[in-house]
């Protein structure tokens, strides 16, 4: 089920809400895991299965975990939970990609075609950092079934992140409040969403979508920039947007979610825009695997690389079964290294000089989507290679000037909207108070509204994907 589907719009979420508030505090956090439940299995079918199992396992683990008294038998058990949870998503996950290229090896064993369960990264990852947060001491074991299943499983975040911290929500869990000032912002924070994802990275994707579509001599160097800007705005409001439902969901139910992007796109290095890009995911491999290994507080700067190639080789492996994303998080390996290794750009003593850097940082960032977005390692690179001029192709021609013609509202709210500028404007005038603040609120309101009609209109028409992040 798809936030942006009129099943949940108009069914799902409303029935939902009102049975939520409703029924006595009590009961609640059980309706909502089975809502969730019936939520996953809606799209799923027999894999809810699957998360049930994993909720039942690492509910198991951890409280057995912390009523055992002895080291040994704690390591054990973190080790068997451990392995559990990446066993479930190395079978459903990396198994086949294991055979074929075993099978380029020499070997001849049949693929499975196991199909992929929705979210099983985000909610396997998700179910780790539990039990290793109660092996370290620094969660309490839930002794409630019906709430650990409700945090592995709640559905606003569920298939595509943000990855929550049991610890975060740990509290939210039994005592939360409900609030309208919450819900309200909760209602606006969803609908920002919604019209990120139906209104700015639908529309883009059907440029993306030509562009890395066409052959590579007909691709012109114009037209091949203009396809890959289109995913990388595409990828920024699929993801974002959905961050935001999510956000925005957990609001209307008294849950407060961390933020999971901060406007990437306005990073002046490749580190940064990995402090800005999926904060949760960078926040789960730095809390679970860098600072594990040692982090930067190592003795030797080889070891501080070794540290490096793995987090980033794990990143790329954890977005999809292909050499595309191993590519992917290897590029983004050399990039981090030469900064961590070389001090830039921290050590640019001119604007002009960082100002460069920064244009280089959004080259780097661009390249790494088209690994991300081609079909297979030929594909990227021809891709690449139409991006240069290198495939016989013209620097620009019709297709261009069509194409800006017919998205350039779509592309310059894509950047507007990438930067900071509205909401410190907004910030600025709501700061002054008065009138103009009251003015602004009340303003906001047929906006709001106007942006939710807008992008349902996309929706009743049929002009809507999925989420580019349920592939992960």
């Amino acid at each position: 089920m798809l936030f942006s589907s009129n099943i949940f719009l108009f069914l799902f979420l409303p029935a939902v809400l009102l049975g939520y508030y409703v029924l006595p505090r009590r009961l609640r956090n059980l309706f909502l895991l089975a809502a969730s439940l019936i939520f996953y299995a809606w799209g799923t079918g027999k894999f809810v299965l699957v998360m049930i199992g994993s909720i039942l396992f690492n509910y198991l683990a951890a409280l057995l975990m912390e009523r055992s008294s002895r080291a040994a038998a704690r390591k054990l058990l973190l080790i068997l939970a451990v392995t559990g949870n990446l066993g479930i998503l190395f079978v459903y996950k990396y198994l086949d990609f294991c055979i074929t290229n075993l099978n380029l090896l020499g070997f001849s064993l049949p693929l499975q075609n196991i199909a992929l369960p929705l979210g099983i990264s985000f909610f396997t990852f998700q179910a780790m950092s539990y039990v290793i947060d109660v092996y370290r001491g620094s969660a309490k074991a839930q002794t409630r079934p019906q709430n650990i299943g409700l945090y592995i499983s709640f559905f606003p975040q569920l298939v595509a992140g943000p990855i929550v911290r049991y610890q975060t929500i740990a509290e939210q869990i039994d005592h939360r409040q409900e609030n309208f000032d919450d819900f309200s912002e909760g209602v606006r924070r969803f609908i920002l969403g919604f019209a990120k994802k139906i209104i700015l990275s639908n529309n883009l994707a059907l440029v993306a979508d030509a562009v890395f579509s066409a052959a590579p001599d007909q691709r012109s160097v114009v037209y091949a920039w203009m396809g890959a800007l289109a995913y990388a705005f595409q990828i920024l409001f699929d993801f974002s947007g959905y961050s935001d439902m999510a956000i925005g969901l957990g609001k209307m139910f008294g849950f407060h979610f961390s933020e999971n992007f901060d406007y990437p796109y306005i990073s002046a290095s490749v580190s940064e825009f990995w402090r800005r890009w999926h904060i949760s995911l960078g926040q789960w491999f730095r809390d679970y695997v860098y600072f594990p290994l040692g982090g930067s507080r190592v003795k030797s700067k080889a070891r501080l690389v070794w540290n490096l190639f793995v987090v980033w080789s794990l990143t790329g492996i954890w977005h999809g079964a292909s050499w595309n994303f191993v590519v992917w998080g290897l590029l983004y390996f050399v990039l981090i290294t030469f900064e961590k290794l070389t001090g830039l750009p921290k050590r640019f003593s001119h604007g002009w000089q960082r100002g460069l850097y920064r244009v280089f940082t959004l080259l780097c960032v661009l390249v790494g989507w088209v690994f991300f977005r081609a079909q297979d390692l030929p594909s990227a690179l021809e891709f690449l290679q139409s991006m240069l001029g290198l495939s016989g192709n013209v620097f620009c021609d019709d297709m261009v000037i069509q194409t800006f013609r017919q998205y350039r509202f779509f592309y310059l709210a894509s950047i507007l909207c990438s930067t900071p500028v509205l909401k410190l404007w907004m910030e600025k005038l709501s700061s002054k108070g008065g009138r103009l603040a009251v003015g602004l609120e009340i303003a906001s309101v047929p906006i709001y509204f106007f942006l939710l009609l807008w992008a349902v209109s996309y929706i009743m028409i049929g002009s809507h994907n999925p989420f580019i992040y349920f592939n992960f």
